[in-house]
């Protein structure tokens, strides 16, 4: 077993026997022991009572969090003619069409967004293997299937994020940096978590928010009471 460093070991020893913190709590902790050398960012992950087996389970929303993320996102657009410079002007990193899925399906997955207008579908949905695992295939439901790309690549350059449940139904995402102020990372949390929370899908049976844990990139996690996480401001 590899020796934790003595970073890690603090933040364990500070954080053990804190459960079900209030948001607030588990904020100033993780931030107080998010020491690397460069911004870390915090990070949720709600586990789900669903089964994403079945499609009337499945949870997906996408939500511009109220300060941003404090990450550069690299934006995709594929787009031809107007739209295609519509896309450009709104600060898209790469735009194209046939020629952008070549790139991509040569290896090229060089953002973390990307945006289709519908007539591009055909040829984006070639891709459905390399993008779909990657959580980067453009969807109408949130979004990044659409005509309105000037909107779409503005949002997600502002702090947009998607989210989707996995296998064994968690939710996870990055809601800000170690720097931002405490009471931006609680107001993102809260967003973030209220977002998960409507987008419960009609399939969800009994208790929905199982588990809701924080941490920073590169250290433990706290969880976080779910009353305390959802309850109305």
């Amino acid at each position: 077993m590899a020796k934790l460093g003595k970073r890690t070991t603090a933040a364990r020893e500070a954080f053990a026997g804190k459960e079900n913190l209030t948001v607030e709590e588990a904020v100033t902790l993780l931030k107080a022991h998010a020491v690397a050398k460069f911004d870390e960012t915090i990070e949720i992950a709600m586990s789900l009572g669903v089964d994403t087996r079945h499609a009337d389970q499945m949870v997906r929303g996408v939500i511009g969090l109220p300060n941003g993320t404090g990450k550069s996102m690299r934006v995709a657009v594929f787009a031809r003619g107007p739209k295609a410079e519509e896309a450009q002007a709104a600060g898209a990193d790469i735009v194209g069409a046939e020629d952008l899925m070549e790139s991509i399906q040569g290896g090229n997955i060089d953002f973390d967004r990307c945006i289709a207008t519908p007539d591009m579908m055909p040829i984006v949905g070639r891709l459905g293997k390399v993008l779909g695992p990657r959580n980067l295939m453009p969807n109408p439901k949130v979004g990044t299937v659409t005509m309105d790309v000037k909107a779409a690549v503005e949002a997600a350059k502002g702090g947009e994020v998607q989210f989707k449940a996995e296998k064994g139904g968690v939710v996870h995402a990055g809601i800000g940096k170690a720097s931002f102020d405490e009471a931006k990372l609680v107001e993102n949390i809260r967003a973030f978590v209220g977002a998960v929370q409507k987008a419960r899908p009609s399939g969800a049976k009994g208790a929905y928010m199982k588990k809701i844990a924080l941490s920073s990139t590169m250290g433990p996690g706290l969880t976080v009471s779910v009353d305390n996480a959802t309850a109305a401001e």
